[in-house]
């Protein structure tokens, strides 16, 4: 028997099937540039046809659950009317992913399918770390801090075993996890993927103020969120791309912009790397992964020398796995790998 598993973006499709373990990758590929649903038809669907007879299950990433979601989660119409409601808070990627399960409701009616959260790895986050400093009347209408890239920042720790980890996820999304044991206790990423370093073409943190100011000068909150999400980030801010080794070898011919961009990427990232280290008391272990992290020696060499007043923590380059922790989740949907009940 085997497992399949469906990470579906805004214009990007992976599809890999696992052994009944969720240990070992029997087939995997990836799409992007894809048209949604056609892709499903067109690509996916013939894709599968040798494994279709196999499969006793199906996992899919989720990138927000909300309060709601706090674990790998079974999809039944209860299930898909609830996520429908939270896909304004991440309309890129929750809407492809529902998509993803109802069509594959209808290929294949009888497979248990269960929904993987970005967000459900935070659910340990404590009160003092998920809470914004706004009135109580908009904090519990859920404006809250819930952080992304759970999975694979999940994933980085089970492969470093440290007791004291930073998890150092940097590729088009960039965001920092500070894990105890194995329970995350801080992250830099919030409300919604937009928060904290800067990232291909996302903002990260900014003033408030910076927004307000826009918005009374008269730039519609349509606009402000098109050029936060899409033209900011290392692409703003070097006026060129935001490709990492675009903008590296860039910088190298002395483009000023793209030498901004990194400066200013590194400059965040360590301030959120020291950050991490504050909630953690310490630590033991940093972990780079993602497209970034886990390719650019350069930059983790670089990170670890301009670093060393941390201490002598290990230094790690994991590559990123979000396919194969949601396998891992649903091959035995009762060990979660964490305790989201005391989150």
């Amino acid at each position: 028997m085997a497992l399949l598993v469906l990470n579906l973006g805004s214009s990007s499709l992976k599809a890999a099937v696992f052994d009944a373990a969720g240990e070992q990758r029997l087939w995997s590929d990836s799409r992007s540039g894809l048209e949604l649903p056609a892709a499903l038809d067109t690509w996916l669907k013939p894709a599968l046809a040798p494994w279709w007879g196999q499969l006793e299950r199906a996992g899919h990433r989720v990138v927000h659950g909300g309060e709601v979601f706090r674990e790998p989660t079974p999809i039944n119409a209860t299930t898909l009317a609830q996520l429908e409601a939270l896909s304004p808070l991440a309309p890129l990627h929750n809407p492809p992913a529902l998509e993803a399960m109802r069509w594959l409701q209808e290929q294949r009616p009888q497979l248990p399918q269960w929904a993987c959260f970005d967000t459900a790895f935070h659910a340990t986050l404590p009160e003092a770390a998920y809470s914004y400093a706004i009135p109580l009347a908009l904090r519990s209408r859920g404006y809250r801090r819930f952080g992304f890239h759970g999975l694979n920042h999940q994933h980085v720790a089970r492969q470093a075993a440290g007791p004291r980890l930073i998890s150092v996820h940097l590729g088009a999304g960039c965001s920092l996890a500070a894990i105890a044991d194995g329970r995350c206790l801080d992250t830099t990423m919030g409300f919604t993927p937009m928060e904290g370093l800067v990232m291909a073409t996302r903002s990260g943190s900014i003033d408030p103020g910076v927004l307000l100011a826009l918005l009374k000068d008269g730039m519609a909150a349509a606009e402000l969120e098109e050029q936060l999400n899409h033209h900011s980030g290392l692409a703003g801010l070097s006026g060129l791309s935001g490709d990492w080794q675009e903008l590296r070898g860039a910088a190298e011919r002395g483009h000023s912009g793209a030498q901004l961009a990194l400066a200013v990427f590194l400059h965040r990232l360590k301030a959120g790397i020291a950050a991490m280290a504050a909630s953690l008391g310490g630590v033991d272990q940093i972990a780079l992964s993602g497209g970034i992290g886990a390719n650019d020696t350069a930059l983790a060499r670089q990170l670890e020398t301009e670093m060393g007043w941390l201490g002598k923590p290990q230094w790690l380059q994991i590559p990123a796995d979000e396919e194969g922790m949601i396998a891992r989740l649903i091959s035995d949907p009762e060990d979660r790998g964490f305790d989201a009940a005391n989150g």
